[in-house]
């Protein structure tokens, strides 16, 4: 048996299956497109349960993958065993209604033996017990002897989830011979200790199961094998652990280079945070260069928690500042042959990684500190349990995911209150999702069952800004009408209409709904299920079921909004021509004020960049590009290269939005006839909304009009303030901030002066305790500066002594605690102090030995503060 490298595995078994005439599909994005069940792809078979579920149709009837996955579950064991990992790679040989179990075996076990020249003694196989089909192929087609033919029960080879297709499945095990074994003489497959390394499962889905637990035979028969990549590596190669693997220890041997720390050199805890490091850090170089970005939620949160747990145990091995980022060239260099696309982003990878880096170790430190410290609280207290308040504040402030809590804690013997940390969490979650809750959420949208006997509306609102129709239906409350008089408002459906409704983030049309004898206000319009609810509120007469009506949309209203979103689909290719392709639509709004626009990036953007966007934008809009419309059928219009939006489901036949070459978007919107149309387009602001989504807020159009004459307004009113004209407003403000500048000067002159004055009559009121002096003073209005500039004075005229200095403003207390260099080695602390100094007016701080500060709510307790240092002294 040859020893195998695991790209070169990789390459034989797509090789091998192509030979089969199998189509070789790329590995699927560890994001599940259309599957809300899955968070991350986590198997070979998931991104393919729709062709197996006949919902879709396979590109082939026979496909060979190896699909990137994830696995969190038993993260707690990474690095501490030989076979645990969060990233791995799976081999697969699928067949949808084509060959079946024969075929399977056949070539798998050719594959084995003619590629790899496994030894055929060394190959056993397992089977369920019922599936005598199984074993004849096994025993007298591949001629593989009885006794290496193991039967087992349903729950180790039968493949099923609840209801719906399963099937019996065969493993096949590689003997690692007598050495690795137990004392069992019937030791065989099946057998708990470690001589049989299972790494091929053979699933034959045959069967659909149904509520009663009935099994009955499927017309179409499937095959899906899955064998993990990196098992088969440890097989070919002779090695125990995945991190031996040629690839996976060219990332190990980058950390022991990184830290200077040596591996496998008797040091249990550094072999384990190197094999953590090298684990995560494939983990989220994947999941980064496959659109994932580090959030608090979802699969950003699982990225986020291996990113800092890698982090951590980076701080353990001693290495200073971010070193993530660099290992995951690493990364890219071992694995671009199989998937270029990491090259491609091998920039954005490391930038995200570098933020992300740079923003946990902010905080790191303090959390570490803070934990240190509780865990010292209960060990006194004789706990074992850190409160959920403590275990969520680590998380709120310091960033730390709860099981990287958890880990800590773990490793002194202690436990998170998880509950209690769970609590908090979704007060969190719920006082967010009240600020979220709309009128439409709550109301109409919420429950349609009313409407169920309704017909759908014809929606003619593209082509026309007037139409005729009837009433088809009114609703008060949900309660269905026959007529509607002046000053009421309702709900009313029409069997066609021109306006628009608020979908796909642009707000609803506005306008009138009249005849001869009544006249109604369109407030909004929104549909469900393709029937289109007018909110009205009626000026004039009355309105009847069956009423003939005209119905005319706003067409100010209309153009405005029209405007700001062409104008989103312009930033959207914009931002991908200028801030990278990673950048995908996370949410927009289009009124007929502006719009906002939500995209995907992991940092602010600069002036510079915002400038040649919005010039980029305006360029566009001057060349009058066409917008023209169109209907495809979906797979037609993602050939063209239309974006789509992630998570967002479209029908077979769809509407492609183009503005001239330039972008292209499936959109049910209204739109402009040419990007002139526009007139211009104004950033307002850049800003973050939530982790790795960054927001632009702009406006076109009259909107810039408007704008413009605000701040003409403003300029004018700030000059007549200045005693000034507009032209030289920046003049006279220069002149004003110098003189500012001046008086600035000589008031901090002026204080420095009362400060040194003070000083002797300070260092006088000083109290002799134990042979040190207590320096306490209560000030007015001063800095956290100046009361540092103050102690470090007094210590240079008074050794021997602690001071502490309080000082009020605004009502709120700052406490300074400075112990003079003298005093430093007799084991006096200030940070230590001021923590009990502080608690006695309501606060609490930290810091080092010879300097600490504290903030304190109730000046009222000053003397009381002082009364704890003497104590304490």
């Amino acid at each position: 048996m040859n020893n195998i490298g695991l790209n070169e595995l990789r390459s034989l078994f797509f090789e091998f299956y192509k030979g089969k005439d199998h189509y070789l599909r790329k590995s699927f994005s560890l994001i599940p497109e259309k599957d809300k069940s899955l968070l991350i792809i986590n198997s070979g078979m998931a991104p393919l349960k729709a062709y197996f579920a006949g919902i879709e149709t396979p590109p082939a009837k026979r496909m060979v993958t190896c699909q990137k996955c994830i696995r969190t579950g038993d993260i707690e064991n990474v690095g501490y065993t030989a076979r645990h990992g969060t990233f791995f790679e799976m081999l697969g040989s699928f067949s949808f209604g084509d060959y079946f179990k024969e075929e399977s075996i056949r070539w798998g076990w050719e594959f084995m033996t003619d590629v790899l020249k496994m030894p055929e003694d060394k190959l056993w196989a397992s089977i369920y017990e019922e599936d005598d089909e199984a074993f004849e192929i096994w025993h007298r087609i591949i001629g593989l002897p009885e006794e290496r033919i193991v039967r087992l029960g349903k729950e180790d080879n039968f493949w099923e989830i609840g209801i719906g297709p399963c099937g019996p499945c065969s493993e096949i095990y590689f003997d690692r011979g007598e050495a690795y074994g137990c004392d069992n003489p019937n030791c065989k497959p099946g057998c708990e200790c470690d001589r049989y390394v299972e790494f091929w499962n053979h699933v034959f889905t045959q069967f659909n199961r149904d509520t009663e637990g009935n099994y009955t035979p499927l017309k179409q028969k499937n095959i899906d094998t899955g064998m993990g990549l990196e098992r088969l590596a440890c097989i070919m190669q002779g090695v125990d652990s995945i991190f031996d693997v040629d690839t996976i220890r060219y990332i190990l041997d980058g950390v022991v280079k990184r830290s200077g720390v040596a591996y496998q050199e008797g040091k249990a805890k550094t072999d384990i945070s190197i094999r953590i490091i090298t684990d995560h850090v494939r983990s989220i170089t994947f999941m980064i260069g496959d659109g994932i970005l580090p959030s608090n939620e979802g699969r950003g949160y699982v990225l986020r928690r291996l990113l800092r747990r890698a982090a951590r145990h980076g701080k353990l091995l001693g290495i200073h500042g971010d070193f993530l980022a660099d290992l995951s060239k690493k990364v890219i260099d071992i694995s671009e042959s199989a998937y270029p696309e990491l090259r491609d982003k091998e920039e954005y990878i490391y930038r995200i990684l570098s933020v992300e880096e740079e923003k946990f170790s902010h905080t790191i430190d303090q959390g570490t500190l803070l934990l240190a410290d509780q865990m010292e609280k209960m060990a006194a207290n004789g706990e074992t349990v850190l409160s959920g308040e403590q275990v969520f504040r680590l998380y709120d402030t310091y960033g730390f995911p709860l099981e990287l809590t958890q880990e800590i804690l773990k490793e002194q013997h202690y436990l998170a209150d998880v509950d209690g940390f769970q609590t908090l969490m979704e007060q969190q979650k719920e006082m967010a999702r009240a600020a979220r809750k709309s009128e439409l959420d709550e109301g109409w949208a919420e429950d349609s069952t009313f409407l169920i006997q309704e017909r759908a509306t014809e929606f003619i609102g593209y082509n026309a800004l007037k139409a005729e129709g009837k009433i088809q239906a009114i609703f008060r409350d949900k309660i269905s009408m026959q007529s509607i008089g002046e000053g009421e408002s309702a709900m009313v459906l029409l069997n066609q209409t021109p306006f628009y409704a608020e979908g796909g983030g642009q707000t609803g049309d506005q306008g009138l709904i009249y005849n001869n004898t009544a006249t109604a206000r369109v407030l909004s319009v929104f549909k469900t299920k393709e029937i289109y609810l007018h909110k009205i509120e009626v000026v004039k007469g009355s309105f009847h079921v069956n009423d003939a009506v005209t119905a005319e949309v706003n067409p100010e209203i209309r153009h405005a909004s029209a405007r700001n979103h062409t104008a989103t689909h312009l930033l959207h290719q914009v931002l991908k021509n200028i801030v990278g392709q990673h950048v995908e639509q996370a949410g927009s709004a289009v009124t007929k004020e502006g719009l906002r626009f939500d995209f995907s990036h992991f940092e602010a953007l600069s002036k510079e960049k915002l400038d040649k966007i919005e010039e980029l934008v305006n360029h566009k809009i001057d060349l009058f590009l066409p917008v023209t419309t169109e209907e495809l059928s979906i797979d037609d219009a993602l050939k063209l290269g239309a974006a789509a939006q992630f998570g967002e489901k479209y029908g077979d036949m769809v509407r492609v939005v183009s503005a001239g070459d330039f972008s292209r978007e499936l959109c049910g919107g209204i739109h402009v006839d040419n990007t002139g149309q526009i007139g211009a387009f104004k950033i307002l602001s850049e800003n973050g909304v939530a982790a790795g989504v960054r927001r632009i807020e702009a406006i076109t159009g009259k909107g810039l009009y408007q704008r413009l004459n605000e701040t003409e307004s403003i300029l004018l009113r700030a000059a007549e303030a200045l005693k000034t004209n507009p032209d030289n407003l920046l003049t006279r403000l220069s002149a004003l901030n110098e003189e500012l500048k001046s008086q600035k000067k000589e008031l901090e002159q002026i204080k420095q002066e009362n400060i040194d004055a003070s000083i002797q009559e300070i260092v006088n009121g000083a109290k002799e305790i134990n042979g040190i002096k207590l320096i306490t003073n209560e000030l007015t209005d001063y800095e956290v500066a100046d009361l540092r500039t103050l102690s470090d004075k007094i210590k240079e005229q008074s050794p021997g002594s602690v001071i502490v200095l309080a000082s009020v403003k605004e009502g709120k207390v700052t406490f300074i605690v400075s112990v003079s260099d003298d005093l430093l080695d007799k084991g006096y602390h200030a940070g230590k102090m001021i923590k009990s100094i502080a608690a006695a007016a309501g606060g609490g701080g930290g810091g080092k030995a010879d300097m600490a500060q504290a903030g304190a709510k109730d000046p009222s307790q000053i003397e009381k503060a002082f009364t704890v240092a003497a104590a304490l002294l």
